[in-house]
């Protein structure tokens, strides 16, 4: 009997640890596709994406562009751990979602003012429904946005991050 449930902890544990292998990362675009205007999506590993170029878009046009609600985070947040391990900066250039591999850089421009600026993804968010992108507080006064707390935005990919 003990050893019994001595196979079945054995067999968790390792459908456990199994789980908490390195999964695919979207990291990238292949210059000259014909899909996405020009470019298309590359699924690379963890291990691969450490060594891909950083893919920048020809001519400043955007790799991806989407569109939605803007939030940010400041004080409760500041000093502590980012998704991607990093201490986060309030006063910094940087920003949360949900998807985005870590290190893409994005520009966010304010539909309601025509203000932009360009951040760093390194944290993963915005938790609330209808949220796009969750801002620093910098990020969120460049864009004049602190009054309202939200504003609808646009995101421009520039750069995509290799997910570290």
């Amino acid at each position: 009997m003990k050893r019994n449930s001595l196979n079945i902890l054995l067999a968790l544990v390792a459908i456990v640890i199994s789980g908490c292998a390195a999964s695919p990362r979207f990291t990238g675009t292949s210059p000259g596709s014909t899909s996405n205007g020009g470019a298309s999506r590359t699924v690379l590993t963890s291990e691969a994406s450490r060594d891909a170029p950083r893919v920048q878009p020809p001519d400043g046009k955007a790799l991806l562009t989407l569109e939605g609600v803007a939030s940010y985070y400041a004080d409760e947040f500041h000093g502590r751990l980012t998704s991607n391990g990093e201490m986060y900066d309030m006063h910094g250039l940087t920003a949360a979602h949900r998807t985005l591999p870590f290190g893409t850089k994005v520009r966010v421009t304010n539909l309601e003012n025509g203000k932009s600026v360009v951040v760093r993804i390194n944290d993963r968010g915005p938790f609330k429904e209808g949220r796009i992108i969750d801002l620093t507080l910098g990020a969120a006064k460049e864009l004049d946005m602190i009054r309202n707390g939200t504003a609808k935005v646009r995101l421009e990919v520039l750069e995509w991050g290799r997910g570290q």
